[in-house]
């Protein structure tokens, strides 16, 4: 059973060596290279162009490379029978754990602040905030959101969290629907969006519920750029209400040079790196669900069509 291999981030024969070292017995095709596309039933897919599908009349199973699948969810070519995973990766938590308390630090500490003071030659000492003084929210308390959780607790934080369904975490509040945002919102200074894109989420950081945060909230958005409108966030940041962003996830990637983001001296912008799926730790889940599939087995971390996750 043959995989085709579907990227368009220029790291197609990076995967495909990886993959082929893993698991030599197994033909994995880029699917730029010539392949018999009908005899394909599986693919390992990130970011893939939409309508590819329809080239593939005997898919079964599309793994995604990443943690994220709402890119799958949007292509309507995809038939409603195809089975989708995606990657729960302890790597890739840690990675955006890391992410995010550097992200923390870096507005607590000002240091956006002296950069720009820096290139100016100001001389301007500012008071910061110690761990102590912050509540960090976390919207989506999956893989990624709980770890994060966990690592804020060890260094001190005091950590809420809000998600679709009920947690139960003994070192923290948790919140969950829609009745019980506003009041995990109130009690948060740092915004921190891990939440899966789905139709009910998608635009979730909107002017409301920016207005729902205390003044000067600070707001990190990790998860989708779909999560936020853009002009909401601007115009809460420059009310005051907002103090600043940090924002690794945009509508449009590379984001346009237009945009307002760029210029915004409150705004911390970095191009989607907060986490990478690193072939290592990733390889041997797809393969083992590739094999699990292969097999007639559950497939690990499969996505629901209805949840969208």
């Amino acid at each position: 059973m043959s995989v085709v291999i579907i990227r368009q981030d220029g790291k197609i024969e990076e995967w495909k060596l990886a993959l082929q070292l893993a698991a030599p017995e197994i033909n994995f095709y880029s699917y730029l290279e010539d392949h018999q596309k009908d005899r394909i039933e599986v693919a390992m897919v990130w970011k893939h162009p939409q309508g590819i599908f329809k080239e593939y009349p005997s898919m079964r199973y599309i793994a995604s490379f990443g943690a994220g699948v709402d890119f799958l969810l949007q292509d309507p070519e995809i038939p409603a029978d195809v089975k989708i995973t995606r990657v729960v990766d302890p790597v890739l938590a840690s990675d955006m754990s890391e992410y995010v308390i550097g992200a923390l630090f870096s507005f607590m500490k000002n240091l956006i602040h002296y950069r720009s003071d820096q290139i100016k030659a100001i001389w301007d000492p500012t008071p910061y905030i110690r761990i102590r003084d912050l509540t960090v929210g976390i919207m989506g308390m999956g893989a990624l959101g709980s770890c994060l959780a966990k690592d804020l607790y060890r260094i001190g934080f005091k950590v809420v969290g809000w998600s679709r369904s009920k947690k139960n975490i003994d070192f923290m509040e948790c919140f969950s629907g829609e009745k019980q945002r506003a009041e995990f919102l109130s009690k948060t200074n740092a915004l921190v969006c891990l939440l899966p894109l789905t139709p009910e989420t998608t635009n979730i950081l909107n002017k409301p519920l920016f207005g729902q945060l205390p003044p000067g909230a600070y707001v990190i958005n990790v998860a989708r750029g779909g999560h936020l409108v853009d002009e909401d966030l601007i115009d809460m940041i420059n009310r005051g209400h907002i103090s600043g962003a940090c924002l690794d996830v945009y509508h449009q990637e590379p984001l346009p040079k237009q945009h307002p983001f760029w210029a915004h001296p409150k705004i911390l912008m970095t191009p989607h790196v907060a986490s990478v799926s690193d072939a290592q730790a990733v390889v041997p889940q797809l393969l083992e669900n590739y094999f699990r599939f292969k097999k007639g087995e559950a497939l690990l971390n499969e996505v629901s069509t209805l949840r969208g996750y």
